[in-house]
């Protein structure tokens, strides 16, 4: 299978920044789609951002102007610039991928969750 790591997360103040990273690993064949999402105390998980193999990204209105996701296809990984953070940002945020593992007979799909790092945005 694949798993995700994240990393990055921490305490900031307001207006400050943070950058997040997820890096995939396992016998990885592609990987389609990456993205955050993030779930804060009470509420639903919500997509953050997500970004195509191809470097397409997507973002949810709250966060467009303010955050960047990309990513290197070489070395599996994601990445969230976070700029401009707010008290509103503070949540738990999760990495996922779709795609293609190799196993002894074949290729399988995957579709895996990080498990999550804090990110809190307090004076």
């Amino acid at each position: 299978q694949v798993q995700l790591v994240e990393s990055g997360g921490g305490l900031v103040q307001p207006g400050g920044s943070l950058r997040l990273s997820c890096a995939a690993s396992g016998i990885i064949f592609s990987i389609n789609v990456m993205g955050w999402y993030r779930q804060a105390p009470g509420k639903q998980r919500e997509l953050v951002a997500a970004i195509t193999r191809g470097g397409n990204p997507n973002y949810a209105d709250s966060v467009k102007g303010r955050f960047t996701i990309s990513r290197d296809n070489a070395r599996n990984t994601v990445y969230l610039q976070m700029n401009s953070l707010k008290p509103e940002d503070t949540a738990v945020y999760y990495c996922n991928a779709d795609g293609e593992y190799l196993r002894n007979y074949g290729r399988a799909s995957f579709d895996s969750w990080g498990q999550g790092t804090q990110v809190t945005v307090s004076s």
